[in-house]
């Protein structure tokens, strides 16, 4: 009797101590999620940082470049950013604790063991330290999804809440705001299939963020620049994919002899790659970059689907493949970014000494080791969601967590076919996205081992 006495009590204080300690780990998670940016010394920065950074000063709309994000990071100018590094903090704890909670999985320990997991083996803390938009493109779908599922889990606050963080992180990124119109459309497709997990309220809801934050863009760009417009570039993108596939050669060489471009004279001097060709040293400049070229390169666009549609779909099948591949961490962050540097330097000067001070901007910044354990593990993470789907098939179970492995699948072949179609494949679109299927797999096991010791 005395010996089960003294079991119990040993059994009580290791439970005390492992649950004081899940505690004290969890008042430390938002310094540890961007611990890669405290270690900087300064908010990580990327070749596309200044383009954002500059819409608030420059009063003209650039490809690409949100000016709902410029404004975002302006109101963090203050604070030397950190304001806006706590932000993407705190929102992916709770993005985090929030789906467990749904999931009917989160508990103390296993909430700080799953998020200890994802810092140390995915993007998520580069991303959540880094001004880019890229840490709202997959949070949004885990937002975007407890909008649909969340249902009477979730408070009329916490609601509000995801409405208004789904809207501003579709209007973000133009990539961003098609995928999640990608899955508002396949909801309502599954919907007459799915009408008990899939409620009308919630697929309007779920729709609406997509308006409001098409909505939101708009009028940042009015705000900023005068101008009622969409965000211009993604004919200028898309033309940039085509080139680096041989496609613009081709078109040239069909039309030049009877139609005059203004590329013509260049087309057997185009650039190997998209990037060469639109941020390097080209013709591109020399034509009066996207200011002189958006027509004409519109038209190629255009005319080049209509002419070339087998070699167009096969070239966006490869790129979308290859897209699924490229997730490395890192991605225009270890490189020199004399456009971002300038850009703080001429229009926020006190920034300029943390800045010039931090280890990134001293070429301390090295993804080579970390990213060993970044790619095999994302690689991984896509195989084994995968695994769990084909899994619940077999086993004709739907429960939540199937639903969100197959949002986060769908997500997944969505920014691989909108970026690579758009951009071309990188790493930076696939790092972004790609950590959500890791946290799927990780809830995953935690359910299976936890069925496991129920069981015994």
């Amino acid at each position: 009797m005395t010996t089960t006495t003294d079991q119990l009590r040993a059994r009580a204080a290791d439970t005390f101590w492992l649950r004081l300690a899940a505690l004290a780990l969890s008042v430390l998670l938002p310094l540890l999620m961007i611990a890669p940016a405290l270690w900087n010394g300064y908010p990580l920065l990327q070749w596309d940082t200044g383009g954002y950074l500059a819409r608030w000063y420059e009063g003209y709309l650039v490809p690409s470049r949100s000016t709902v994000f410029g404004l975002y990071l302006h109101y963090g100018e203050g604070f030397g950013f950190w304001i806006n590094l706590a932000v993407q903090s705190l929102a992916t704890l709770w993005l985090l604790q929030l789906t467990l909670r749904v999931l009917g999985l989160m508990q103390t320990f296993l909430f700080v063991a799953i998020s200890l997991l994802l810092i140390l083996s995915t993007a998520l803390p580069w991303l959540a330290s880094m001004l880019l938009t890229d840490i709202f493109a997959g949070l949004s779908i885990l937002s975007l999804f407890l909008l649909v599922v969340g249902g009477s889990r979730i408070s009329a606050i916490e609601k509000v809440a995801l409405f208004v963080f789904t809207a501003f992180a579709a209007a973000t990124h133009s990539a961003t705001l098609g995928v999640l119109l990608g899955l508002c459309v396949a909801g309502w497709t599954m919907r007459p299939f799915l009408r008990a997990r899939l409620s009308f309220a919630a697929l309007v809801q779920a729709s609406l963020t997509i308006v409001v934050g098409g909505l939101m863009l708009v009028s940042a760009n009015h705000a900023l620049s005068g101008k009622w417009a969409w965000t211009p570039g993604g004919t200028g993108v898309a033309f940039g994919r085509m080139m680096q596939d041989g496609i613009v050669a081709r078109f040239l060489d069909d039309r030049c002899p009877r139609e005059n471009f203004k590329l013509c004279p260049y087309r057997h001097e185009l650039p190997a790659t998209a990037d060469a060709f639109l941020w390097g040293n080209s013709m591109f400049n020399t034509l009066g970059r996207f200011e002189g070229m958006n027509d004409e390169m519109g038209t190629i666009v255009v005319q080049s689907l209509a002419d070339y549609p087998a070699w167009q779909a096969g070239a966006a099948l490869r790129a979308m493949g290859q897209q699924l591949l490229h997730v490395a961490t890192g991605e225009g962050a270890s490189v020199w970014i004399p456009h971002t540097y300038g850009i703080i330097e001429r229009y926020i000067p006190s920034q300029v000494a943390p800045m010039r001070a931090a280890r990134q901007q001293n070429w301390q910044l090295d993804f080579t080791v970390i990213n060993w354990v970044h790619v095999p593990v994302a690689l991984a993470s896509m195989l084994a969601l995968v695994v769990l789907l084909g899994d619940a098939l077999a086993k004709r179970r739907l429960d939540d967590l199937t639903l969100l492995a197959a949002t986060v699948t769908l997500a997944l072949l969505g920014n691989a076919f909108i970026c690579a179609v758009i951009s071309g494949p990188h790493d930076r679109y696939g790092a972004r996205m790609v950590w959500v299927a890791t946290f799927v797999v990780l809830m995953a096991l935690a359910r299976r081992f936890g069925d496991d010791s129920k069981a015994r």
